[in-house]
């Protein structure tokens, strides 16, 4: 997993190299080629009745993004790039990897009880903003969506004083896409993302059938 991420962040580096050229002024057309990075609070939604919020969670992301510009003044264009992702849950729901089938339950005697991910992002986006080609402070409204491919997932929880770890276990998602919202001014933004798939396939608790999905939304920067 450390190779896949020192992979990412080599090719953030070297894209972020080439894009400088893209950045400057051409005539009256221009690309807004960035770096960009995000924090968010995340929460599940949709859980199991049993189930209440998520403790406090989080999410982070950054990446690259190409500009492709769809008219003269260069303020209309669609983007698309990619990232890395980790998401960090404090949640109640019992996870376990049994003969290879995933098992979900819930407990009143769990202590500690996290979910961590490590995905791969692949953002498309939809831009209107108000910026020229000689003008880098602006307004901003991006709209699209976002690829998740999860390269790594682990269920981590304490119960009676005995830690159990499960990774990668089977029922995970590993393909999953959502709406993304980013609006803001300048360099910081609202950034908001609404996961369409569920979390887990064909899961089910209690013989009721379990779509929890994903709910983030913070802060996104955008680096030049």
């Amino acid at each position: 997993m450390k190779k896949i991420v020192f992979l990412i962040f080599l090719m953030f580096f070297v894209l972020s190299i080439s894009a400088q050229k893209d950045s400057l002024q051409l005539g009256d057309r221009y690309a807004e080629d960035q770096i960009y990075a995000s924090i968010s609070y995340a929460q599940f939604f949709n859980q199991p009745k049993e189930i209440s919020r998520s403790g406090f969670s989080y999410a982070i992301s950054m990446g690259f993004i190409k500009d492709i510009i769809l008219n003269k003044k260069g303020n209309v264009s669609v983007a698309f790039g990619i990232g890395y992702g980790f998401d960090f849950f404090n949640h109640e729901l019992k996870v376990q990897e049994i003969n290879k089938v995933t098992v979900f339950n819930t407990s009143s005697t769990l202590t500690s009880n996290v979910f961590k991910s490590h995905n791969l992002e692949i953002p498309l986006e939809f831009r209107l903003r108000t910026s020229t080609a000689k003008k880098y402070d602006f307004w901003r409204i991006y709209g699209g969506v976002k690829f998740l491919y999860n390269f790594s997932n682990e269920f981590e929880f304490v119960e009676n004083a005995t830690k159990f770890s499960y990774q990668n276990v089977s029922a995970y998602n590993q393909f999953q896409y959502g709406l993304t919202l980013s609006v803001g001014y300048d360099e910081v933004n609202l950034n908001l993302f609404y996961n369409l798939t569920p979390t887990f396939t064909n899961a089910q608790i209690n013989g009721e059938a379990m779509d929890s999905s994903i709910l983030k939304f913070g802060l996104i920067f955008y680096i030049l």
